[in-house]
């Protein structure tokens, strides 16, 4: 049986977490502490903060004229961000199972109408993300 995720040890949530304290928090050092997937979550923060600006432009060409990434939640920022980056740099990382991921994780910042809005979103980027880069 698959173990459940907790808000401590779900990789996406350490993930938005680590890059919620480093973008908004001003931390200048990101510690990565032993954990099962600490190789993925360190790919994942240090990735997206590597192309956030590459991310951001991303984001605002394919989500339209009307979308404003700096509008939106600070937490709903990273988030879209995070799940970008894999979208566009885990090709071998299926867009279904990405979204699920975050959406899961999302549950312990969002609520409900937000992580429906958040799916839409980043169903919306990732068909033009993969289909423009495939």
């Amino acid at each position: 049986m698959r173990p459940k995720y907790t808000a401590e040890n779900n990789p996406r949530v350490i993930i938005i977490q680590k890059l919620y304290s480093f973008l908004y928090n001003n931390d200048d050092k990101i510690e990565f502490p032993k954990h099962r997937f600490k190789k993925f979550i360190k790919d994942i923060v240090l990735g997206t903060i590597e192309r956030n600006e590459i991310i951001v432009e991303e984001l605002d060409k394919n989500l339209g004229g009307n979308f404003d990434l700096i509008k939106l939640d600070k937490i709903f920022q990273v988030i879209l961000k995070s799940a970008t980056y894999e979208i566009l740099y885990k090709p071998n990382v299926s867009i279904r199972i990405i979204i699920k991921e975050y959406l899961n994780a999302s549950n312990f910042f969002l609520n409900e109408s937000q992580t429906k809005y958040l799916n839409a979103l980043l169903d919306n980027t990732a068909k033009r993300l993969r289909h423009s880069n495939a």
